[in-house]
């Protein structure tokens, strides 16, 4: 949009405007986003961030909304407990009732500590 207008912009400073001003953008939007439904699929990959190998865990619900994701080098069941920690405190998020994941070991063990902590709904079901 810029450069249609003439101005001229290095890619460091909109990176700086980025890193400044998306906290304050998401804080915003984060109110104005539409309920998730019942239903999750979870999915976890393995990707290249800044020269380094990660763990990308991510949640989408029915619609295809992004509910979270979290970055994580490793690959275990408190990473998988905080991932769902994390997407279960977004405000328009609800206790899922099914939860779609892939074979990762980790799930299942994160979500039994979750329903016995009460974090959880006890009737959650999930489906490797």
């Amino acid at each position: 949009m810029l450069s249609d207008r003439g101005i001229q912009v290095d890619h460091t400073t909109l990176s700086r405007w980025i890193q400044a001003y998306a906290p304050e953008l998401d804080k915003r939007i984060r109110s104005h986003l539409r309920m998730t439904s019942g239903s999750w699929r979870g999915n976890e990959t393995y990707i290249p961030v800044k020269g380094e190998w990660v763990n990308l865990y991510r949640a989408v619900d029915a619609a295809g909304q992004t509910i979270d994701f979290v970055l994580s080098p490793k690959r275990d069941a408190a990473v998988a407990r905080r991932f769902f920690r994390n997407a279960l405190g977004q405000p328009h998020t609800v206790n899922p009732r099914t939860i779609t994941v892939d074979q990762n070991a980790a799930y299942p063990v994160a979500t039994k500590a979750m329903k016995r902590e009460g974090a959880l709904w006890r009737f959650a079901k999930l489906r490797q």
